[in-house]
């Protein structure tokens, strides 16, 4: 929610510094996210002053070139070569000082400084008005009336306008302070509480509403009275459609809002100020002079203000002219009903719809329009005909017209306020802290809450339509406290609580012990948006993905059918502010269809690593991070659950290189690789990065059928041996283990590779693989001789399955 400092000003009883008054929007519920200055005119004219043109002279060595004496009532005039046509003596003119920045309305910033134009010296520039961002003239100097004051400065003449923006982060629930109003509202509860008892909102309305005339009467019929609970119109005559006065476009530019003519302009103007969205038809259109709050034939085609067609549903709330749809109500306005350049007569809404009906109505349609998500909200049904009063007599006078009709307000079945019953003791359990009764009350009178009854040990209020969140003892309190600030409750000296332990489910117990680890090897745990982008996917892989279908943003429309992209996007922030060494880890969803209407999500575990895998110091170098590391994180993850890893598998990825599949048994587990160039180069990765995808499902499945056994300590010593052997180069090591394991020794415990070496020298495509083996009985000491005849079955099984070569 974006609000103006200046405009909500206008409605306290005193102004606050904008520091302060962020403090206390925070203090109160309404969370400051940002305040920053606002200029109609990028920086703010500074530095420009006015001067006076006493000498123009044609510049000696120029034919198009003038040499001036400007004077900005300083001890010595300027000399400045100017190139305008129009300049010369006698003239008032804004003048861009040495050191001075401007900001043209088209191209970049410059600051002046001292030059020599063909030889002469220019100590400023003479300024036009697109050069200085105050309008689109460029043939010639700004020229100012005779009587302006010689070294005023520019800001000071032209007085741009300056603002501070808020923006407040509002919860869903805080509807009543959609508008500068009920920010307002709060903050002087806010100001009676805690300084200035009494403080009120200086209202806009005016008891000054008055029809001059009866003769563009309307009809208004309501016949779903549940969607539109009430329903209030004006006819003006006689307006005039034109730019807005300069204030009105002052305070919609500085909340982010594009003028567009006097009409539309208090329109948004009202919405920003109450809260209250309103819409105005061209009432020359509305032909039976009946308007007409109803629900049309399902498939019913109908133009928007955008140009295109939309088929209604008959759930969408319609308002017509007779059986002629004009307006979606609440939602969208249609193309032919609306005000334009020609319009003479208006017809202004302000009505009240059901909340539920409107945001079905703009989400089947994709319309999130600023009305759409205030009536969704529910605006405050009490304030319908008086807003649409202060928008009438803000069009009389700003676009001219009479009023042509009394006030229709058609109001079929009037709302009873909500009535809550707070206890007081209730009050104290909540909040923690004891209120006095009169403290409690002028709070919530503050607010709007009328007393109807006060005993002993509670009170009951009536709620003000403008709080339809409020509806439980639970929400009063609520109220009070964020009024009396939250802060302001008492921490007390002791906390009486009984622990509670909760047993971790199987999943969660491996999730956390995996977590441990990974964290005690110097990874950071990662959350990545699950919501993610489709440019990011080829269309094979988005024929199966879930697609978004009201989307907040173009590009967040997709579920993640994968964990590697929104990692990446983690990575890429880290690496572009030179945090380079990253070790990640993320436990995370993935979502896919299967078939018509079928949806599968499924957990993983997923390793992001780059840069080097330790921090370097003044005796070691940092490592370098590799696929082998990798590769020995997952093995040992697979270990921690109890499995035992059957074989690796290259296999075709288009987001890795080298790509391995993991495999326990005959399920594949995991996925893991370098990602590949065409990947990184797309999130501007310019360093190698290393990926492991784990399907944490089939682990946690696998887990639950293995069985984890203890062994105590050997009582006798392992052996180990070490044995070299040359073999075609490209043979893979999983090869050897496999060919180890296969010979039956019973006695080998582990086998390990230590050593890979090429040369030339081994032969043509060879290489030499070291290898280490422990053996280990565990009844007795082996001998050497048994050692032997392991080795021997060992070296048989190479020669004989890898035709490999023993070297000696």
């Amino acid at each position: 929610m974006t609000i103006s400092y200046n405009w909500l000003s206008e409605y306290l009883p005193e102004k606050i510094e904008p520091e302060k008054l962020s403090k206390i929007l925070t203090s109160i519920g309404l969370e400051v996210e940002s305040l920053e200055k606002y200029e109609a005119l990028k920086g703010g004219l500074l530095g420009l002053i006015i001067g006076e043109v006493l000498e123009c002279e044609k510049h000696p060595d120029a034919d198009k070139l003038k040499l001036t004496k400007v004077d900005i009532g300083a001890s010595e005039p300027l000399q400045i070569v100017c190139g305008a046509p129009n300049v010369a003596a006698a003239q008032k003119v804004v003048v861009a000082t040495i050191g001075t920045t401007i900001y043209p309305i088209s191209g970049e910033p410059m600051t002046m400084k001292k030059a020599k134009i063909r030889g002469v010296e220019s100590q400023g520039m003479i300024c036009t008005e697109d050069e200085i961002g105050l309008g689109q003239g460029h043939e010639g100097i700004m020229i100012l009336p005779a009587t302006t004051k010689v070294g005023m400065a520019a800001a000071e003449y032209f007085q741009p306008y300056e603002d501070f923006i808020f923006e407040i982060g509002l919860t869903p629930n805080r509807m009543d302070a959609m508008s500068h109003l009920g920010v307002a509202r709060d903050v002087c509860a806010w100001l009676s509480h805690h300084t200035k008892a009494g403080a009120t909102v200086r209202s806009p309305f005016k008891n000054n509403f008055k029809a001059n005339n009866q003769d563009l009467p309307m009809e208004v019929v309501i016949e779903n009275a549940d969607a539109c609970q009430r329903y209030a119109g004006i006819s003006i005559q006689g307006v005039s459609i034109l730019e807005s006065p300069q204030w009105l476009q002052d305070k919609l530019k500085s909340i982010g809002l594009r003028p567009i003519n006097n009409i539309v302009d208090i329109t948004n103007f009202i919405l920003h100020e109450t809260g209250q969205p309103l819409h105005a038809f061209d009432a020359d259109k509305i032909t039976s002079r009946k308007v007409v709050i109803k629900n049309l034939p399902e498939g019913t085609p109908f133009i928007t203000l955008d140009e295109k067609e939309r088929k209604l549903s008959a759930e969408d709330l319609m308002i017509c002219d007779g059986d002629i749809p004009m307006c979606m109500g609440g939602v969208y306005g249609g193309l032919h009903s609306g005000v334009s350049a020609i319009t003479k007569n208006i017809f202004l809404e302000s009505a009240w719809f059901n909340p539920t009906n409107i945001r079905k109505t703009s989400l089947r349609h994709g319309l999130r329009t600023d009305a759409a998500t205030r009536f969704e909200k529910g605006v405050d049904i009490g304030n319908t005909a008086n807003v649409l009063k202060r928008a009438a007599m803000m069009i009389k006078e700003i676009a001219g017209g009479t009023i042509a009709c009394e006030l229709i307000d058609n109001y079929p079945a009037p709302k009873e306020r909500t009535e809550v019953t707070l206890k007081y003791h209730y009050l104290k359990k909540l909040s923690g802290k004891n209120y006095h009764g009169d403290t409690i009350k002028n709070i919530l009178n503050s607010l709007g809450f009328e007393l109807l009854k006060e005993g002993t040990d509670e009170m009951r209020v009536t709620v003000p339509f403008s709080k339809p969140d409020v509806s439980i003892a639970a929400d009063i309190v609520e109220e009070i406290m964020r009024i009396d600030g939250l802060d302001n409750v008492e921490i007390p000296s002791m906390i009486t609580i009984a622990p509670s332990v909760e047993t971790l489910s199987h999943e969660n117990t491996y999730r956390e012990k995996m977590a441990e680890y990974l964290s005690g090897l110097g990874f950071n745990e990662i959350f990545t948006n699950s919501i993610t982008n489709s440019a990011y996917y080829p269309e094979a892989i988005l024929k199966t993905t879930v697609k978004m279908i009201n989307n907040l943003s173009a590009e967040l429309n997709v579920m993640r059918p994968d964990m590697m992209q929104t990692g990446l996007e983690t990575v890429a922030y880290n690496l572009n502010r030179k945090n380079n060494d990253l070790l990640f880890y993320e436990f995370g969803k993935t979502y896919s269809l299967s078939g018509v209407g079928k949806y599968i999500e499924k957990d993983h575990l997923s390793l992001y690593i780059t840069g080097k895998k330790n921090a370097g110091g003044w005796k070691v170098k940092g490592d370098k991070a590799d696929f082998f590391f990798l590769k020995g994180i997952v093995e040992k993850i697979m270990e921690l659950l109890g499995l035992t890893i059957s074989s690796y598998m290259q296999e075709t990825s288009d987001n890795l290189q080298d790509a391995v599949k993991v495999q326990v048994k005959n399920d594949a587990v995991a996925t893991m690789g370098a990602v590949s160039s065409g990947v990184l180069n797309r999130f501007d990765i310019k360093q190698p990065v290393f990926f492991a995808d784990l399907d944490w499902n089939k682990l946690m499945q696998l887990n639950k059928k293995s069985k984890i056994q203890y062994t105590g300590i050997p009582k006798y010593p392992a052996v180990q041996r070490d044995l070299a052997i040359v073999v075609d180069s490209a043979l893979q090591y999983e090869a050897v283990e496999k060919a180890t394991y296969g010979a039956k020794v019973n006695k080998l415990r582990a086998v390990n590779l230590f050593d890979v070496f090429a040369s030339e020298k081994l032969g043509a495509n060879k290489k030499s693989m070291a290898v280490s083996f422990t053996f280990l009985d565990e009844e007795k000491t082996l001998t050497d001789k048994e050692i032997d005849g392991m080795m021997n079955k060992i070296i048989t099984a190479y020669e004989t399955e890898l035709n490999a070569e023993i070297r000696k």
